[in-house]
């Protein structure tokens, strides 16, 4: 039984299921639960937790329960979906949602998954404005009247 295990953790698994592998082994190789915590920072029931486990299920109980959701868009069709973004010489959020609704019945829930793909594409997203929001019309009102008199003082 502890081969299988010494494979798994040779196999370089994601580190979490890493640590609990290397728990597990350590444990049934005697060592104690102090022992154990104190090298992979671990609590006792952490040890107790994933031995019972790999006990019950062997390693594939010691494995991640969640691998991330799958994406809405297939890899090739979002390679296509950037090449159309690289081609277009304006861009627009809205264009681009209807594009991707059209083309592969795909809405996200989130315009972040979006501007990713702006992202991906080495696009900027961020709106532009044709004037400063900041701007103070007095004030650059004055600024231009006395740079028009100082122009005039040193004619």
């Amino acid at each position: 039984m502890l081969e299988d295990l010494n494979s798994y953790i040779q196999s370089n698994p994601d580190s979490r299921e890493l640590k609990r592998a290397v728990a597990v082994q350590m444990f049934l190789k005697g060592f104690k639960h102090r022992e154990i915590g104190e090298s992979l920072g671990v609590s006792s029931g952490f040890i107790s937790k994933w031995t019972q486990r790999y006990e019950q299920s062997g390693v594939s109980g010691l494995k991640l329960g969640y691998s991330g959701s799958n994406g809405y868009l297939a890899p090739e069709q979002r390679q296509d979906v950037i090449a159309w973004l690289k081609l277009k010489n304006y861009w627009n959020l809205t264009e681009l949602q209807q594009h991707i609704e059209q083309e592969y019945e795909v809405v996200f829930n989130s315009k972040q998954s979006y501007y990713t793909l702006f992202e991906q594409a080495g696009i900027s997203w961020k709106k532009t404005q044709k004037h400063n929001p900041k701007a103070d019309p007095e004030l650059v009102e004055k600024k231009t009247a006395d740079s028009r008199l100082v122009g005039s003082a040193s004619a």
